[in-house]
This record gives structure tokens, C-alpha cells and sequence, in this order.
């Protein structure tokens, strides 16, 4: 009886994952499919089931009428940028706090979380004064530099670097390695998994990065990919959802491949931040 039971209770929780496995992947189908179909029959009732022979159209009409090339040649730009930035600036951040002692040091590690509570809407205004003052409307760099080594960023990679052994660093400075040798040499190699988790979540964020680049970049030839497919669906014009459809598909892409290939990196930085004291 207490077998049946136990496997009454197994069946029933694999159902429950294979029903919230169909919820959560129903949205991606559907976005795979409808954007094969035309514009008439993308909100039909019942939806369709089976991909269309429109894919091609659709993207066809997209390069024609919308510089899509041009937002995902910007966004990509503008988050391998961020990420690479970000990454080299936290880490070195990450390490000063890690394994330095400094007065104020516990102050200052409280002032940098501390802007962590602060709402992006609180900074727009003076970062805009301050962009277009430094000439940056309508630039990367205003989007990029901002955000630069940003607290999350500084507060995880110092949590994973204080795993490193001390003994390690002072054995390289007995051998006359300087710091920045060391810190090239010994602390980047061995924070790969934090770097590589890092680094998805700082280039996921920046893709998608839509409210600060939507009032900076009002020019179209330096727009990013989000605030394009935004453009396309604004009110008062003739919307072409297969159009709309086909550039998500794009702007989903760079994520999915980054997380595929580096997701054994990713797991292994965020587990071996959580376990740090």
C-alpha cells in the first residue's frame, strides 16, 4: 500500500512538472511558429498548430523596411562591450575588497551596495544632463559607461575571491610578482566560473536594456535591438506582427547561445558565490 502511494505521489509530481514544462515553453513555440505565418493569421482562433511558409517574407519585409541589422549590430556592440568592461572593473574591484585591508574599507563596501537600492528612474535625469553635456547623445558610450562596475558585479566577484588562499598571493610576492602580475595571473584564471556567470547576467541585462537606451539613442542608425521592436508596435501605425516576431526571434538568439554554451560556468560562479562567508 505504501509503495502504491509513493508512486501515486512520483506520478503525480512528474505530471505537475510536465504541465508547467508546457506552460512555461508554450510562449516560445508559439513565437516560433506564428512568425512563419501571415499577419491575418497570426491571431486567428484557433491558433495555429502547424508552421506557415511566411518565415522568409516576414524577414524579407524586415530588412526592407526596419534597419534590423544595424539595432543588432548596436546591441551586440554595446553588450560585449558592457560585459567585458564590467567583468575586467569587478573583478578588480572584487579583489581590492577581497584581499586588502584599507581604512574605511568596510564603509566604502557598504556605499557601493548601498546604490544597489537606488531605482534606475532616480538616476535618469542627471545621467541625461550629464550625457548630453559630455556630448554622448545618440552614443554607445552613454550606455555603456554608466553602468560600468556596477555594486551587483563587485559584491560577487568578492565573495567568490575571498575562496582564494591567501598563502597563494603571498608566495607570488616572495617570488617578485607584482600586483597586477598577480592579479592577471593567479586571480582572473582561477575565477572563471564566477566570471563566465558574471558575465551571462551582465550581457542578458544589457540586451535587454531597453528604458535608459529608448531616451538616449533617439536616433535610428545608434538605436539598440529592444527599443527598435518597440518602435514597431507604437500606436497609430500598421503594425506587421510577422515582422515583429521575426526580429524577438533574433533578439532571443545571442541569449540562448551564451547561456547553451556557458551554462556549466554559470551554475558553478553562482553556486560557489552562494557558499562563500
Amino acid at each position: 500500500m505504501m509503495k502504491k502511494d509513493k508512486k501515486l505521489k512520483i506520478t503525480f509530481m512528474y505530471l505537475i512538472l510536465i504541465i508547467i514544462c508546457l506552460i512555461s515553453v508554450y510562449p516560445f513555440v508559439w513565437l516560433i511558429i506564428s512568425s512563419t505565418l501571415s499577419d491575418t493569421d497570426i491571431f486567428k482562433l484557433p491558433p495555429k498548430i502547424f508552421f506557415g511558409n511566411n518565415f522568409f517574407k516576414n524577414f524579407e519585409n524586415l530588412n526592407i523596411n526596419q534597419p534590423i541589422w544595424k539595432a543588432f549590430g548596436n546591441s551586440m556592440f554595446i553588450s560585449v562591450t558592457y560585459t567585458l568592461l564590467t567583468l575586467y572593473l569587478s573583478s578588480l574591484a572584487g579583489y581590492t575588497f577581497a584581499k586588502f585591508e584599507f581604512k574605511f574599507k568596510n564603509l566604502l563596501l557598504g556605499i557601493v551596495l548601498m546604490t544597489m537600492m537606488l531605482p534606475i528612474q532616480v538616476t535618469l535625469i542627471p545621467l541625461f544632463r550629464i550625457s548630453i553635456a559630455l556630448g554622448w547623445q545618440n552614443k554607445a558610450a552613454a550606455v555603456i559607461i554608466p553602468a560600468l562596475a556596477n555594486a551587483f558585479g563587485v559584491f560577487f566577484m568578492k565573495q567568490n575571491m575571498m575562496s582564494i588562499p591567501s598563502e597563494l598571493l603571498e608566495s607570488a610576492r616572495i617570488d617578485g610578482a607584482s600586483e597586477i602580475s598577480i592579479f592577471h595571473k593567479i586571480i582572473l584564471p582561477t575565477s572563471l566560473p564566477p566570471l563566465a556567470a558574471l558575465g551571462i547576467l551582465s550581457f542578458i541585462q544589457q540586451w535587454g536594456n531597453f528604458l535608459w537606451p529608448l531616451i538616449i539613442l533617439q536616433d535610428k542608425e545608434s538605436t539598440t535591438l529592444p527599443v527598435l521592436l518597440s518602435m514597431m508596435v507604437q500606436r497609430g501605425q500598421v503594425v506587421h506582427y510577422g515582422e515583429v516576431l521575426v526580429g524577438t526571434i533574433f533578439s532571443i538568439l545571442p541569449v540562448l547561445i551564451i547561456f547553451l554554451f556557458l551554462q556549466k560556468y554559470f551554475i558553478a560562479g553562482i553556486y560557489s558565490g552562494s557558499v562563500k562567508g
